[in-house]
């Protein structure tokens, strides 16, 4: 199953999509995808990491995250929007060549019997960006946002911590 869930930052979507996981395992896996930015970022990533327990098994992958999830198992990848940022970063800020190359990633998911859940962002929704890069990253985010979705078993909105279904063909 392919869960995806998004919305804007500070929605809900981590402890959701936590809660989620632990309702589909006693030992899940987080998939964390972000390189470490900045000092702040750091601090970021280690609440992340404090508000976990020891029923957690972590693991980092910066790009090729289909190579690290194994088979029956349950694993929330946090989060699309790092992860695409890695694209992006990696390619000169080209976004063909990044939504080629996340898409082609995304897809082997698809092929791994396994429950997956992915954590993305609706940047677009938020105050438009100032620079041209942050528009080319919004673009880039919202056309694999739109690709995840359409692949999804299950798509949740997080809004102000509450989960809106906006698609759900499990049933």
């Amino acid at each position: 199953m392919l869960y995806y869930i998004t919305g804007g930052e500070r929605s809900g979507k981590s402890s959701y999509a936590q809660q989620l996981a632990l309702q589909l395992s006693d030992n899940p896996f987080y998939l964390a995808t972000s390189r470490i930015w900045d000092d702040n970022h750091q601090k970021r990533i280690n609440r992340h990491i404090d508000d976990r327990d020891d029923r957690w098994n972590s693991i980092e992958e910066e790009k090729e995250i289909s190579k690290v999830i194994q088979k029956n198992t349950v694993v929330v990848v946090d989060c699309v929007t790092l992860w695409l940022t890695n694209f992006f970063v990696d390619t000169k800020n080209d976004i063909e060549l990044s939504l080629l190359q996340a898409k082609e990633e995304f897809d082997k998911l698809l092929h791994i019997e396994a429950d997956i859940i992915i954590i993305s962002n609706e940047i677009g929704m938020g105050v438009h960006a100032s620079t041209e890069i942050g528009r080319k990253f919004t673009e880039l985010q919202g056309w694999m946002n739109q690709h995840i979705a359409k692949h999804a078993d299950k798509a949740i909105l997080m809004v102000s911590g509450i989960p809106v279904e906006i698609k759900n063909t499990i049933n």
